[in-house]
């Protein structure tokens, strides 16, 4: 096997571990509802999650995965060791904001780290005054937009499915709403896992492909069949393990949830995320999520919604990108000093 082989196969096994670790560190955000109005136990959640963030990879195409892998750097000044580094970068912030309980973005972890890896890269080769060459901005300019407008969207969208509910609801007492809308949440939490896996996985998808065509085993960008499986199953998997520290945050720090609030910040969010998806845009399944759940809990009264954890997802929300563009350039840097060929 030669050395070209041998790094992209081990680079496409540390993106399907990001996969995986995007599964666990985002699996709040598809199960935290539906487990704090106890619908169902934690164990039947995860599995419940994991089988629609799987059946998500036969639907909405690739255009998520083709703005991420293309869209975003400029693939010329691309090299697997970059992509390397900056998948080490996402999966270091994503691991350290899991242990703190943060609910932050895997998606913009992993465009932080690849941007912070590729303008290293292009420090180390053209000078430090060129390193934002690689950047293609129409590709972030959308991007960086929907990181306010998503979970705009999502509050909004789940404050007026509220305003609905409780006018169609109105004469009917709160135990009899529960009992409706405990099913109905089923329905709303496969809706969200399902958009989940459909927005997220495409990302994983996106570096893969990036991956064979900066090694040259692809000509063009095209996203292949067995690429696109081992990224929902790797999502999947990853699902599976849960991330109980964060779905604490979501579903019972933040607000306090009931089954007719579940149901309607989960149709937001995934009503918000499949709009995202369809302009073929990597949104934060986490900042959607969480909006909507806010958006729930405002509706009763401002005070409901605790906005002192809001205001620490927040600025963990902000941080992201940087922080993983940091860690990426760094992660480079020490690639750098073991292999100056890179």
């Amino acid at each position: 096997m030669d050395s070209t082989l041998l790094l992209t196969v081990a680079i496409i096994a540390v993106a399907l571990s990001f996969d995986f670790i995007n599964g666990f560190h985002d699996a709040a955000n598809s199960i935290a509802t539906v487990v704090s109005t106890r619908v169902l136990t934690p164990g039947q959640a995860v599995i419940w999650a994991a089988f629609f963030n799987f059946v998500a990879a036969f639907s909405f195409g690739t255009g998520v995965a083709k703005t991420v892998g293309s869209g975003m750097v400029d693939l010329r000044f691309v090299t697997p060791w970059v992509i390397l580094a900056g998948l080490i970068g996402a999966i270091t912030w994503d691991l350290i904001t899991w242990w703190f309980g943060l609910p932050t973005s895997s998606s913009h972890a992993l465009l932080g780290g690849y941007a912070g890896a590729a303008m290293a890269h292009v420090a180390y080769t053209r000078g430090f005054g060129h390193s934002l060459d690689v950047i293609l901005w129409s590709g972030w300019s959308m991007t960086l937009l929907f990181i306010v407008a998503a979970p705009m969207i999502g509050m909004a969208l789940a404050y007026v499915f509220m305003v609905m509910v409780y006018w169609g609801f109105r004469h009917a007492s709160p135990r009899k709403m529960d009992k409706y809308f405990r099913r109905l949440q089923l329905v709303s939490a496969a809706a969200l896992s399902w958009a989940h896996g459909t927005n997220d996985a495409q990302k994983t998808m996106g570096i893969i492909t990036g991956v064979l065509v900066t090694a040259g085993y692809l000509h063009t960008f095209r996203v292949s069949i067995p690429v696109i499986l081992g990224a929902h199953a790797a999502i999947a998997l990853g699902t599976l393990t849960g991330g109980w520290r964060i779905v604490k945050t979501m579903g019972r720090r933040l607000t306090k949830l009931k089954p007719r609030t579940g149901f309607c910040a989960e149709s937001a969010a995934a009503m918000s995320i499949l709009f995202a998806t369809w302009l073929r845009l990597p949104v934060s399944t986490t900042h959607v999520t969480a909006g909507a759940i806010a958006g729930v809990g405002s509706i009763q009264r401002i005070k409901a919604v605790r906005w002192g954890v809001a205001r620490d997802i927040m600025w963990a929300w902000v941080l992201t990108i940087p922080a993983s563009a940091a860690v990426g350039w760094l992660s480079l840097t020490v690639l750098h000093l073991f292999n100056s060929g890179l």
